[in-house]
This record gives C-alpha cells, structure tokens and sequence, in this order.
C-alpha cells in the first residue's frame, strides 16, 4: 500500500452502544472489497467474532447512522451493517489474508491506539472536572440553607406587605 496516501480511517470511526466502531461498507471500502465479500469471510468464521467483536446494527441505529452519514443515503442494501469493535478490526486479519487487508488493519489499529492514549490523556482534566464538580456540591450544600432562608424572608414579604409609611413634611395651610 502506498504510504504517501492519505485514507480518512478517523473519520470512519463511531461511536455505537458507547464502543468506538467502523461500519462493515467502511471497512470493504478500505480493503478495496465488495461488502458481501467482507462479510461472508466473516460468517466463515463468525467463532472469532463474539458480540465484544462485532454486532449488527438494529434498525433505530441504522437509521440513525444514515441521517448523520450522508453517503449512506443512497446505501440500498438488504441488511444492516455490521459494527466491528477494534478486536473485530483485528481479528479481520486473520480472515482476510491480503497484504491490502494486513496494510490497512495495521493503519486502523494505529488510530485505535492513538485515540486511547489522547483518552488516557485527557484523564488528568477529567480529574480536575471531577474535583470542581465535588467542590461545586460542597458549595451548593453549604449555601443551601442560607438561599432557603432568603426564600422563606421573600416569601414573608410577600405575605405580609410593609406597612404604607407616613410622610414627613409639612401640610400646607
């Protein structure tokens, strides 16, 4: 495979059921194969494919896949795609046995590892999200009683209106 060319892999990468996935159309197009052929390899050997592998797309998912993907407006495929988790991604090597399918799952791996470690590396502001978030509980907790009491002191107001006042001054003669 030519490393010179740029192929958008991030940009097939979604997320699904909380799992960063690639589409099985995704995918074929990668390995420069038709989607039937991907996936017969799979259900060849669909053993090497448990649900933490790969699942199929229900039809609220695949529906809403297509809104957000403007390529697969025109997809008029039989059935819903198939979802490969990064084990999936890996475990297609060993069903797929091509240097194009062994050049590009090295490629996608690669993003896979690239985008957990800027995760693993974002956990020290999550840290300090969570610290602000905890602090921000304590103040609201301690706070709390005096917002009620100002509560309770406007809503006496209301009840019982102030007494009209009396004027000072003079009346005119």
């Amino acid at each position: 495979m030519n490393e010179n060319k740029i192929i958008p892999i991030q940009k097939m990468i979604y997320e699904i059921r909380g799992q960063k996935v690639m589409l099985d159309s995704d995918l074929a197009k990668l390995y420069e194969i038709e989607v039937r052929i991907l996936n017969q390899a799979v259900k060849r050997n669909i053993k090497r494919f448990p649900p933490e592998f790969m699942f199929q797309l229900t039809d609220d998912e695949w529906k809403k896949q297509r809104s957000q993907i403007v390529i697969f407006n025109n997809d008029t495929r039989k059935f819903k795609p198939h979802a490969f988790t990064e084990y999936g991604i890996l475990m297609l090597s060993s069903v797929l046995n091509s240097d194009k399918a062994i050049d590009i799952n090295v490629q996608i791996i690669k993003i896979f590892v690239q985008m957990r470690l800027y995760v693993f590396s974002q956990s020290e502001t999550n840290d300090q999200i969570a610290e602000l978030r905890k602090l921000l509980m304590l103040y609201i907790e301690k706070n709390d009683k005096r917002v009620n009491e100002i509560i309770i002191a406007l809503n006496n107001l209301i009840e019982q209106p102030p007494e009209p006042k009396r004027k000072i001054g003079f009346k005119p003669d």
